[in-house]
């Protein structure tokens, strides 16, 4: 038997990038058939299968796009589908599988911790099986804690069965960074609520900063051990909070659309949630729709860097445009070294993000061009769409429950390449088995 696999998986060449990918649709096609069950709708009706692969594919890539309302429309059954696929599709493919290895006590083989490498985006293979179970453990953690802490608010207003229900979704929808909400509202409701507004926010950021640098800063504690890619994530995202925050305060403190009646406090609150959210949860505090262009823009461009690598975030990762901004500086000043932090940047890595962010960017425009062929939309709209979309973000102007099923299944398309992955999805369709044993000569051409 294992002859046949070995077999199969050399010839059909699934590389790690490819099972991934394969995994990843088959889940979304899985969600999809259960959420299309009419036990799954409050009307008893089905949905429609464009209109459950479109949620299924949201929750499966935890982006928090929906064509219809999560809390009124889905029934126990349908929400309980959303939030069971939310995890599997936030902790990955592997991990899942990890799991399912441990509860049956198979050892896990090297073609799998191969997989698990690429979905962890791990340099090498020691270590992975330790660190699948510390991010299964951490993720079981922190999401208690944060339904821990939901709860004191829930249960009082919902009752307690349904106060630890919404305690329980929105904690895990919060951590995985899927924006799912059964509420109703979003987090429109509890702007002045500081226990929940700063809970689902410090999920957010945890959710989003990778397993890895969490296990990071557990172990050694000290900023001086931490590792360059900890220094890194945790950096960038620290300064686009506090940037982001800053400048949504001053767009949006007298706009009468969103923060202009707020108190200081609520103000402030909704100013840090909005800087944080994009990045890539999906949650809202104040009228998406209603932000200014300069608002808008700027949550566009948080949509597109995203959380950091080897989290449940989505975007290019913060890490991968930090390396090229460093990259853009050290050859404006003239630098034989891509330098950071006392270390050097290898070229590999500065080759790598320029190619995520390259297919981030055509990816992201020739979504957009396409919609605005087959959506009757603002072009802000569509743009604020698609790269919500890919960013896996969930936030939305309002357009979603619009768009003709083409749309839904173009941007159905684009957030399975965004959870995916950029390169990896590249990889997975481009890969060869074969490389060149030789190089050319070098050729001089002129650039900029």
């Amino acid at each position: 038997m294992e002859l046949i696999k070995s077999h199969l998986f050399i010839r059909f060449k699934l590389n790690p990038p490819r099972i991934l990918a394969l995994g990843f649709m088959l889940l979304i096609i899985i969600g999809a058939l259960l959420l299309n069950l009419p036990i799954a709708s409050q009307n008893g009706e089905s949905i429609g299968f464009i209109n459950a692969l479109f949620t299924s594919a949201s929750a499966v890539c935890v982006t928090g796009l929906v064509v219809v309302n999560t809390a009124t429309h889905w029934t126990l059954f349908g929400q309980t589908v959303i939030i069971l696929l939310i995890q599997m599709g936030g902790l990955g493919i592997m991990t899942m599988a990890t799991i399912v290895a441990m509860i049956s006590g198979r050892k896990i083989s090297l073609k799998e911790r191969l997989v698990i490498k690429e979905q962890l985006n791990q340099e090498t293979l020691s270590g992975l099986v330790k660190l699948t179970k510390y991010v299964i453990y951490l993720t079981l953690f922190i999401e208690g804690i944060g339904a821990l802490f939901l709860s004191i608010k829930f249960i009082p207003q919902f009752g307690l069965i349904k106060g630890i229900w919404f305690s329980v979704f929105h904690a895990v929808s919060a951590f995985c960074n899927a924006g799912f909400d059964i509420t109703g509202n979003s987090l429109m409701d509890y702007n002045n609520s500081v226990l929940v507004m700063l809970t689902v926010a410090s999920l957010i950021v945890l959710g989003g900063i990778g397993f890895g640098v969490i296990l990071d800063v557990v172990r050694n504690r000290k900023w001086r051990k931490l590792s360059l890619h900890s220094k890194l994530a945790i950096s960038f995202t620290v300064f686009l909070i506090f940037f982001g925050t800053i400048i949504f305060y001053i767009l949006e403190s007298n706009n009468p659309l969103t923060m202009q009646e707020f108190t200081f406090k609520e103000k402030t609150l909704a100013s840090l949630f909005a800087s944080i959210t994009p990045r890539t949860a999906g949650f809202n505090s104040i009228d998406v729709a209603g932000m200014n262009q300069s608002s808008t823009l700027l949550t566009i461009i948080l949509m597109f860097i995203g959380g950091s690598p080897g989290s449940t975030a989505g975007g290019v990762k913060t890490v991968t445009m930090l390396v090229l901004i460093i990259s853009t500086i050290s050859i404006i000043k003239g630098e034989r070294d891509v330098e950071v932090f006392k270390r050097r940047i290898p070229y590999e890595t500065i080759f790598k993000s320029i190619a995520i962010i390259m297919i981030g960017i055509a990816l992201v425009f020739f979504v957009t061009f396409i919609l605005t062929l087959t959506e009757d939309q603002e072009f802000l709209n569509i743009l604020f769409e698609t790269t919500s979309a890919f960013g896996t973000v969930g936030l939305s102007r309002g357009i979603t429950p619009e768009l003709s099923n083409a749309g839904k299944l173009i941007l159905t398309l684009t957030m399975y390449s965004g959870r995916v992955g950029p390169l990896t999805l590249a990889f997975a369709v481009g890969y060869k088995e074969e490389h060149k044993r030789f190089r050319y000569a070098e050729g001089n051409i002129t650039v900029g």
